[in-house]
């Protein structure tokens, strides 16, 4: 069974449509209890940065993700739910911290010209085509973003694929049982898909 983490994300049906049409059996997860025996654990999100830790936080799910990245069983954060893996964000002058699994903060797109938020389809160039979630996938794949925020990893082995959108950053990652995504793969049609049943494979 796949948790997927319900701290009132606004996209939380769409992601668990999306885990159900990828063949996951999927139960929507409010408690630590929830969370605990699970297969796997999915971590949406949209909206803001500290919106979601206070969340977590409110409904004892942020130690419970802790606790349960640290069994080796597979966990996905998606959008949000990627740069909550970091230790910190400039959002809003943002005061919450992150699950600090990785070092890093979360930067917003500098004022070069480009539109912020970043809103559409944009390619993914793979850069570690080892990872399993990306199994299938081929390199300069198009993938749905919503972001003005993303995050800039301390340890560059970290990314997956690299994305460029007024300059290059990682819009995926991956460490052990670990992966997360800036884009939605909820959102992002047959590839995003393909993504998501890779993921329900690992957690059986």
């Amino acid at each position: 069974m796949i948790a997927l983490l319900d701290y009132g994300a606004g996209n939380i049906r769409s992601v668990q449509k999306a885990l159900l049409h990828a063949g996951g059996e999927v139960q929507l997860a409010r408690t630590p209890r929830e969370v605990k025996d699970a297969s796997a654990v999915v971590l949406p999100g949209v909206g803001a940065f500290d919106d979601c830790i206070n969340a977590m936080q409110r409904q004892e799910l942020f130690q419970a993700a802790k606790e349960f990245i640290h069994t080796g069983r597979p966990f996905l954060g998606i959008c949000v739910g990627y740069q909550a893996l970091f230790e910190k964000s400039e959002e809003f002058n943002s005061c919450a911290a992150g699950l600090g699994l990785f070092a890093g903060s979360v930067v917003r797109f500098a004022d070069n010209g480009i539109k912020v938020p970043q809103i559409g389809w944009n390619q993914a160039e793979i850069v570690r085509p080892d990872c399993p979630l990306f199994r299938g996938i081929p390199t300069g794949s198009y993938f749905y973003f919503v972001h003005s925020y993303y995050p800039q990893p301390v340890d560059p082995s970290l990314a997956v694929t690299r994305t460029t959108y007024g300059q290059p950053f990682a819009s995926a990652i991956w460490r052990d049982n670990v992966f997360a995504t800036q884009f939605h793969p909820e959102k992002s049609q047959k590839l995003g898909l393909r993504l998501l049943e890779n993921f329900v494979a690992l957690s059986r």
